[in-house]
């Protein structure tokens, strides 16, 4: 699994013209899972986003968890995460997983980041076309990968 956490003010994603979810002060995630991705990914990423220390302490230093500051998670899925660019212009998504896998694994992902978070997640809707507002907040953008666990 590969995500890409964004630090934000506020973030929202809209399908259709109808606000879907909305967040405040907190991560904006996208996720994108790939064919060998299982359960113990979804696991190892929970702990360690909930546990990400991006957010500044009383002294202006990066310290806090989302967890520390009661904030705020909105996750969207995005196949695009996993595109190869090594052969010519058209980005290919072969590593992408198929929806028998992905959609299992995206639903199991927010329900554990949910449960690890305490509180109800925002979410988009998995291969709606999802139009994503965020203001960054420093900017923060950190980005992992279950298969670079070392």
């Amino acid at each position: 699994m590969r995500v890409v956490i964004q630090r934000t003010a506020h973030a929202s994603v809209t399908i259709n013209g109808t606000c879907k979810s909305a967040i405040g002060k907190g991560f904006m995630i996208l996720v994108g899972i790939e064919e060998s991705d299982g359960k113990e990914d979804v696991e190892w990423l929970c702990k360690k986003i909930v546990n990400l220390r991006i957010f500044d302490d009383e002294n202006g230093v990066m310290n806090k968890s989302v967890l520390d500051i009661d904030g705020e998670i909105l996750v969207v899925s995005q196949f695009t995460l996993h595109a190869s660019t090594k052969k010519g212009n058209r980005p290919s998504y072969i590593r992408a997983a198929k929806h028998d896998i992905s959609i299992p694994l995206y639903e199991t992902f927010c329900h554990e980041l949910s449960q690890a978070l305490g509180k109800e997640i925002g979410t988009g809707e998995f291969g709606a076309d999802m139009k994503v507002e965020l203001l960054n907040d420093g900017p923060v953008t950190i980005w992992i990968d279950t298969k670079n666990k070392e």
